[in-house]
Parts: C-alpha cells; sequence; structure tokens
C-alpha cells in the first residue's frame, strides 16, 4: 500500500465528453481558463458563466485518451450536469464539436495524502487548484474500486475526502454554494488557478477582468473555526452584531467553509465584536495558500491595487 494514500469515490461528480476537430478551441471561447495548459495527464479548473460572470458550474477539463476517440472530459458537479451539456449545446452553434453526458457510466476518484503514480491510473491528473488536494481520475463506476486497489490506496468514504477539502478551504458546488450565485472570485478561483486573466474574451470575462483589476471582490471562502470541535448546520448565517457577513457551507471536524463579507469581519475583530454562526462564537482563518490581501478594519477590499 502507497505510504498514507487515500482514495475515494465521489458520488456528487459526473463526467462530460466534448470531442471533434474544434473541442479545443471551442472550449476556450468560453470558460474561464486556457486550454493550451490542458493535455493528457494535465488538467486546468475553470467554469462556465452567465454573461453577467456568475458561475454556472465550475469543473476540470482533461484530454481523453486518443485511443478511445479524444476529446476532453470535463469533470463537473453531477447537479450541474444537465445544465453544461444544455449550455454548452447553446454555444456550440455550427462548431464541429460532439456533446456526451456520461455520468450514468463513468465518474471521479480523488485519490490524496501520498505519492501517486499517475501513469498508471489512466486518465488522471494532479488537482490544478492545490497540492495538497492530490489526483483525480476519470474511472468507468464499474472498475473504480479495482483502480483504488491497484494504486494501493486506503479505501476512504466522499465524506473523509470532504473532511480535507473543507481543511483545505476549497469550495464545493452544491455544497458551499449554488450555481448562479457567485463570482469566481467569491470562491477564490483567481487564487487557485482557475482564471487566465490573460487570455482572450469567453462568457462573463468583463465582468471577472473588472473585478480583478478594481479590486471588488469583498466576499470570499475562508475558513471558519468552533472550538471543541463543534460543527455548525449547513446555511447558518455568520454574523457580528446586527450585521450579517455570510453564511456557513460545509463543515468537519470543527470547522467550516464560510462564504462572507471580509471587510466586516475585519471591522468587527477590530471593534472586538465577536464573529458568531449558528449561536457559536467563531474564529475566521486566513487559509495557508492565501495570496490576496488579507483586509484590515475599514478596508473596503480584499484584493490588492494592481500595477
Amino acid at each position: 500500500m502507497a505510504d498514507g494514500l487515500k482514495a475515494a469515490v465521489l458520488p456528487n461528480r459526473g463526467v462530460i465528453l466534448v470531442k471533434g476537430e474544434e473541442a479545443r478551441g471551442f472550449l476556450d471561447g468560453i470558460v474561464t481558463n486556457a486550454m493550451t495548459a490542458v493535455g493528457p495527464a494535465r488538467a486546468v479548473h475553470a467554469a462556465l458563466l452567465t454573461p453577467q460572470g456568475k458561475i454556472i458550474a465550475d469543473f476540470f477539463i482533461t484530454e481523453a485518451q486518443a485511443e478511445e476517440g479524444g476529446g476532453f472530459y470535463l469533470d463537473v458537479p453531477i447537479i450541474s450536469a444537465a445544465e453544461v451539456v444544455k449550455r454548452l449545446g447553446f454555444y456550440k452553434l455550427r462548431a464541429k464539436v460532439e456533446i456526451a453526458d456520461l455520468s450514468a457510466d463513468i465518474g471521479i476518484v480523488a485519490l490524496w495524502g501520498g505519492p501517486v503514480d499517475a501513469a498508471n491510473l489512466g486518465v488522471a491528473f494532479a488537482d490544478p487548484r492545490l497540492s495538497a488536494m492530490g489526483h483525480r481520475a476519470v474511472v468507468h463506476r464499474t472498475q473504480q474500486q479495482a483502480l483504488m486497489a491497484e494504486a494501493g490506496a486506503a479505501l476512504e468514504t466522499a465524506e473523509a475526502f470532504h473532511a480535507h477539502r473543507v481543511a483545505h478551504v476549497i469550495a464545493e458546488p452544491g455544497l458551499d454554494y449554488l450555481p448562479g450565485e457567485v463570482f469566481p472570485h467569491e470562491i477564490n478561483m483567481d487564487q487557485l488557478h482557475g482564471v487566465d486573466f490573460k487570455k482572450g474574451c469567453y462568457i462573463g470575462q468583463e465582468v471577472v477582468s473588472r473585478m480583478q483589476h478594481r479590486g471588488t471582490a469583498r466576499t470570499r471562502a475562508v475558513q471558519v473555526s468552533f472550538a471543541g470541535g463543534l460543527t455548525v448546520s449547513e446555511g447558518a448565517p455568520v454574523t457580528a452584531g446586527e450585521r450579517t457577513l455570510g453564511k456557513i457551507g460545509s463543515g468537519a471536524g470543527g470547522r467550516a467553509i464560510a462564504i462572507i463579507r471580509l471587510d466586516r469581519a475585519a471591522d468587527a475583530v477590530a471593534a472586538g465584536v465577536p464573529v458568531m454562526a449558528g449561536g457559536i462564537e467563531a474564529v475566521v482563518v486566513k487559509p495557508a495558500w492565501w495570496t490576496a490581501n488579507w483586509p484590515a478594519a475599514g478596508q473596503d477590499t480584499t484584493e490588492p491595487p494592481r500595477s
């Protein structure tokens, strides 16, 4: 068994295949990241946005095996798969691409916590957001258990992976936010390699670019912690005095992801007003990977000025 390696089937994920001679260019023109970085065993994290810049779905894109027909696999939230297929079909127009939802037959396995020999996992890739998130593999549902055993991984539940995700402050659709509810900056896609600010146009680009360069992203997904390993129900409001900061998303082990107004949280801390969630005092924690400005009291932005 690989040293420390864990693996879990992720039942909340599905797979969409986009293939055809124009598939790469088609996707590049509509998602937030550049398709030039996608190849065999290489993936990008990206999102499909509304014209107003809000996330319809975020997903991973990796290249399918040429011997199986090629194209690109999208590792998507199950809750968004049908809508993503619908939107891709709408934007397809005359592009020479084929789009298919394969979620009934193909799913996603997550591997983390130890070394992975991705070459032996078929269609697998390192999670491009954080190295601590390990690898993901696109696997036929009937072969998932065999793949995890072949990798020498300790079999874990999906809940164990989600606890790992919460510990690293990685927001998940359906658990921390809903489609059409947030901008990419608000779930930190700008810091977690989910947006290419140098690529050409895509749906919603103007809004995302403006938020980046004007530094107007005040709301962010962060970690909140509670004493004694307490947990707070998903959806519980996060408050400071009479002010609402945001709400709790998914949690595990005395920690939770919350999407909140960071400037208001900073003001509360400076004024000595406790931050509360579900009636329990909470501490707002800066993630170790954080690269944006962490606001001081009175600041109205969580983004540094751009030169």
